[in-house]
């Protein structure tokens, strides 16, 4: 079967596809909503991921970035989600996975402001997971990381929100590398990937 990204989740025999319904009652977490796969075909036919990046999602969700970069690029992905629902997916989707790479993907539940991020992380995922508040503390345990472990690091935000921005442009070690625009969404300015790379 072809990877088109209509049948990703079909392919890899993985179930991502359902957003989160009804009421999301965290002020701080922001609700489930994963990627589109066309979006993604798009943000990966402009910046390019290698078999030795290690990819951290924030917010995985149910691990469809995980399961597609691991896949597509053998690239090693770490899906960060506290929602225990979410979490317990990703373990059932890593079970029912047949695509390639498996040893490559890992989960963790844990708050994304207590994961410590590890020497061997250098590229960073958001899609508007949470607060400010918490994405500022996420950024500044990168930069620490950096410090004890001196590396390029990168960081992609989807459908990113303007207080991401701000921050990344005006308070940050980080500069913007990369904008893609999705042609098909471009009545919205916000439907666009923004990476941003550690300005060493």
């Amino acid at each position: 079967m072809s990877n088109t990204p209509s049948n990703y989740d079909h392919q890899l025999n993985i179930k991502t596809s359902d957003i989160q319904m009804g009421i999301h009652r965290s002020l701080t977490y922001h609700r489930y909503e994963p990627t589109p796969y066309e979006a993604l075909e798009r943000l990966f036919e402009n910046y390019e991921i290698k078999p030795r990046d290690h990819v951290v999602d924030y917010g995985c969700g149910k691990g469809r970035l995980n399961f597609y970069l691991a896949h597509r690029f053998g690239a090693r992905v770490t899906g960060i989600e506290m929602n225990e629902a979410f979490y317990k997916d990703c373990l059932q989707n890593i079970k029912a996975y047949k695509g390639k790479h498996l040893q490559n993907i890992e989960f963790a539940q844990t708050l994304a402001e207590e994961y410590e991020v590890p020497p061997t992380a250098n590229r960073f995922y958001f899609f508007n997971p949470f607060t400010i508040d918490i994405f500022r503390t996420v950024v500044n345990n990168i930069l620490l990381s950096v410090e004890r472990s001196y590396r390029n690091v990168e960081i992609m935000l989807y459908y990113p929100a303007p207080e991401y921005v701000f921050y990344l442009e005006n308070h940050s070690m980080f500069r913007l590398k990369l904008e893609v625009h999705l042609d098909e969404y471009e009545k919205n300015i916000n439907e666009r990937f923004l990476v941003y790379e550690f300005a060493f």
